[in-house]
């Protein structure tokens, strides 16, 4: 019997330079980020496409906003946009 190890691809921007990179944030980043290229938003929102709680996304954001990748915009609801900044992907995402 074969097993094969299904490796999981992330983004790469959700591999963080400041911080130990664990499964579950490479994942929540990963989320916020895909959802993140299609739309700009506040938190609510993000999280609410991402499948996310408010909570973790915002401190995933916050991760994110520390290394220029997402940035905020001093509004309320605070919107939040991908700066452009960080690694591309090779092949676009499905």
């Amino acid at each position: 019997m074969r097993i094969e190890m299904v490796k999981d691809i992330y983004h790469p921007n959700a591999y963080l330079s400041n911080i130990r990179n664990v499964r579950l944030g490479l994942k929540a980043r990963t989320k916020i980020l895909n959802v993140m290229e299609k739309t700009i938003g506040d938190a609510k929102t993000i999280a609410t496409q991402a499948g996310l709680s408010y909570g973790v996304t915002v401190h995933h954001l916050k991760l994110l906003g520390a290394e220029e990748i997402v940035d905020r915009k001093d509004h309320k609801p605070c919107i939040w946009a991908t700066t452009g900044k960080g690694q591309k992907r090779l092949v676009p995402s499905s």
